[in-house]
């Protein structure tokens, strides 16, 4: 699997029962401190590794640094921020590079281990199953407000908690549960990305909007226009691929999102046993909608 589909990451198979996971991803500042901005922006790039299923196992550091406009300091809590995001997920830094620039930005170049055979893809989702989402929206709005510095100290805190936290634990428990299909919740927003898994199956996701799950605060945010240029961009984009709702409702769903949650798809049964053990681990889970037949456009919001 490579570029010639909207699937996370690449695969390449290197024997009969493995297989590589690879893919890169890159952020510019998203909070102040830098510990925390290094550890949001490899969780980002770990994330499409978890997306397809796989385990990262080796990662490079990707540093772009004005070494002109702020101390080196900086630099080592980035990194220690992306070392300690990595130690959680027990892949293995093996280097990097770094890049005197203007702006800074970090990432890292990621590679996994696969079965080639539990690929779970983005584009296989089935009429009948049912859609899960493993973290609320909303992360592009408190960012924008963050930069803003008009943002209520727990809001922020709250965001800031969900972009840390790795997708590991929930990817472990979708293959495990059969999944049908996933994706992760990124640049596109939840819409974007939803998108791009019912028009890769040839399906429409019927989705409840009062269950789609949005960290607190981010209504009084948009209320307060603190609503990133992205978000206009994707609602701009695939407005047309939406039918059944319109307006601000909906715009923490067309959020880019950094760090975001598992949009998996599942048969009935295996949702539920995957909300169920969820729920046990203590992970965070939503069931938000159901696939249906191609009819109408790709996104129907009831």
């Amino acid at each position: 699997m490579g570029v010639e589909g909207a699937e996370d990451a690449g695969i390449y198979r290197i024997g009969e029962s493995l297989a590589l996971v690879e893919t890169t991803d890159i952020i510019t500042p998203l909070v102040d401190d830098p510990f925390t901005f290094g550890r949001i922006a490899a969780a980002n790039a770990l994330s499409d590794v978890y997306a397809m299923g796989g385990r990262p196992v080796t990662a490079m550091n990707l540093a772009f640094f004005p070494a002109c406009s702020l101390p080196t300091s900086v630099l080592a809590a980035i990194l220690a921020g992306g070392s300690d995001a990595l130690k959680e997920a027990g892949a293995c830094l093996v280097g990097g590079h770094t890049v005197e620039d203007n702006e800074l930005k970090f990432g890292l170049a990621v590679t996994g281990l696969i079965d080639p055979g539990r690929v779970v893809r983005n584009c296989t989702a089935r009429p009948g199953d049912l859609i899960v989402l493993t973290k609320p929206l909303g992360t592009g709005i408190v960012s924008t407000a963050i930069k803003a510095e008009m943002i209520e100290p727990e809001v922020a805190a709250e965001a800031t908690r969900w972009m840390t936290t790795l997708n590991a634990q929930a990817a472990e428990l979708m293959v495990a549960c059969r999944a049908t299909a996933a994706t992760d919740v990124t640049g596109f927003g939840f819409i974007g990305h939803a998108c791009e898994m019912a028009l890769g199956a040839k399906v429409s996701f019927k989705v409840e909007l009062a269950r789609v799950p949005v960290i607190p605060g981010v209504a009084a945010l948009i209320d307060d226009g603190l609503v990133p240029a992205g978000c206009y961009r994707n609602r701009q984009h695939y407005e047309t691929h939406v039918s059944g709702n319109s307006g601000d409702p909906l715009l923490p769903l067309f959020d880019p999102q950094t760090s975001g949650g598992l949009l998996i798809t599942f048969a009935p049964d295996d949702a539920r046993d995957f909300l169920s053990r969820a729920a046990a681990q203590g992970l965070f889970a939503a069931c938000i909608g159901e696939v249906e037949p191609a009819g109408g456009t790709p996104i129907v919001f009831i």
